[in-house]
């Protein structure tokens, strides 16, 4: 049992320097931020919009397009990352699959690039 939890030693370590450097870090970001704001800075600016408008106007749906494609294709780099670490064990196909998976991801990629939908005009 005591061989046990001494292996689980580093993980609690690095939990606590991980919890204690969080803090540290708002602490400081509390104590040592500039507390000016002016209406430019604390303007809506998330959905390309103000919050408050009328709920029936138009508006431009660019913002969107942009950020879903960028969640698509992050998410979709993410799937490399474990395939990277685990090059040295995988199969050919598993390999291959990879390789497939990528040029779906680039002929995608391709296709919004030729349509425009990259361009923020």
């Amino acid at each position: 049992m005591e061989d046990m939890l001494r292996e689980y030693l580093p993980i609690l370590i690095f939990l606590f320097v991980a919890i204690g450097l969080g803090l540290a870090l708002i602490l400081a970001a509390v104590v040592l931020a500039v507390r000016n704001p002016d209406p430019e800075k604390v303007s809506a600016y998330e959905c390309g919009f103000n919050a408050f408008d009328d709920a029936r106007m138009k508006f431009d749906v660019r913002f969107y397009l942009v950020s879903i494609l960028f969640i698509i294709f992050d998410l979709e780099i993410a799937f490399l990352f474990p395939w990277a670490v685990a090059f040295s064990e995988i199969s050919m196909m598993a390999f291959w699959s990879m390789m497939i998976f990528l040029a779906v991801l680039t002929a995608g990629f391709a296709y919004e690039w030729k349509k425009g939908a990259l361009e923020w005009q």
